[in-house]
């Protein structure tokens, strides 16, 4: 599995009228249908895990480059789409609470499709840490409140959620692709794009491998020898003036608060590695901090404070700021969709309104990518 993308969503209230919910539900469920017909369903996966393709399909069912409510609408529409034919895909999970339902939606939905029970199993450990990865190994700010999965009749899946920045008002969309990825824990995210944020504490870098692996040997030692080592630093002792002699390191603090019944229950475990290690149910992101923060100060392991996104916008800006639109993503994204929009059986008005919003984006008329997504309630 590999993660696909990210991005920085800045956020407007507001709510998608049901009569627009409605035909965005017509709209995807056709296009969908023409993806599948033509190159199957994983083809849909990878082309939802794809930010590019995913910014323009929000376009084509009903949303202009400036509209709210991208992700959790167009989502939601698909999902009622899906769900509601035989398309041989399904998704389960939604926003807020029905993110907490995900679990026993794959469960039904596994039954439906005939899935094996160790193959529900993987999917719903699949979802569950893909959320673990984005709230609690990479630690950007953004709290997760969207959580969705996309699934096939083969056990292939697609995870999209979305994270909010209180403080700064913002969302950021996280894409993940269930396939060719070892380990949940190491770099698996790719193509990501996003406004660029500063100091966070990004466990899942190779640069972070060290850190990662001391902080299995400190759990394995116990949860004792942990509270010792952490009473060790006195109450100024942070990552930001440890070694303030030679160069400012990133603000890291002890949490106030570590859950230490889940790290004796770690303990009697005994992780073999990284992936297992926050797997475990109360392993959240106040012991990671902490164990980062004792594998710095105490062995001099340094964990990666780079924020794994690697383009700052996803298609640039019109005025080339911070660099010029990638027209050539961009317009191939835009290019599929037409073709499958030309061969859609919906009306010749909204098929036509549909191009005419894709030639729009392709044209780079965006300001900035994805600045359209909100967390606008699609019910």
């Amino acid at each position: 599995m590999y993660k696909t993308g990210s991005a920085n969503l800045p956020l407007h209230g507001g709510k998608a009228p049901r009569w627009l919910f409605r035909r965005m539900i017509r709209m995807s469920g056709a296009i969908a249908d023409i993806v599948v017909e033509e190159y199957g369903t994983e083809k849909l996966l990878e082309r939802l895990a794809d930010p590019y393709w995913f910014q323009s399909l929000s376009c084509a069912i009903g949303f202009d480059w400036h509209s709210s409510g991208t992700t959790t609408v167009s989502m939601g529409a698909l999902k009622e789409a899906l769900n509601s034919r035989d398309t041989g895909v399904k998704i389960a999970g939604g926003k807020g609470k029905a993110s907490v339902k995900t679990p026993a939606e794959i469960e039904e939905l596994g039954r439906e499709m005939n899935y094996s029970d160790k193959m529900t199993e993987k999917i719903i450990n699949s979802s569950r840490m893909a959320a673990k990865v984005d709230n609690a190994a990479v630690q950007d700010g953004y709290k997760l409140y969207h959580h969705t999965i996309v699934l096939d009749a083969k056990g292939n899946w697609a995870v999209i959620q979305q994270g909010l920045n209180d403080r700064k008002g913002y969302a950021r969309r996280y894409h993940w692709l269930g396939r060719d990825v070892r380990k949940f824990s190491e770099e698996p995210n790719t193509r990501i794009a996003g406004q660029r944020e500063i100091n966070v504490l990004n466990m899942t870098a190779k640069d972070s491998g060290d850190v990662r692996r001391t902080s299995i040997d400190l759990i394995k030692d116990g949860a004792e020898h942990l509270q010792r080592e952490i009473a060790s630093f006195s109450p100024q002792k942070t990552l930001f003036n440890f070694g303030e002699e030679k160069k400012p390191l990133p603000n890291l603090t002890m949490p106030l608060t570590i859950n230490w019944p889940a790290v004796r229950e770690a303990y009697e475990i005994q992780p073999s590695d990284y992936d297992e290690l926050i797997g475990i149910k109360g392993i959240g992101p106040a012991t990671v901090r902490a164990l980062a923060l004792v594998s710095e100060l105490i062995y001099g392991e340094k964990a990666s404070w780079k924020d794994p996104v690697k383009y700052s916008f996803a298609v640039g800006g019109k005025d080339g700021v911070p660099f010029p639109v990638n027209k050539r993503a961009m317009k191939r994204s835009t290019e599929i969709l037409e073709d499958t929009l030309s061969r859609a059986k919906i009306e010749g008005k909204e098929r036509l309104e549909a191009i005419r919003r894709l030639k729009e984006l392709n044209k780079g008329t965006i300001s900035h990518a994805f600045s359209d997504y909100t967390t606008a309630p699609y019910t």
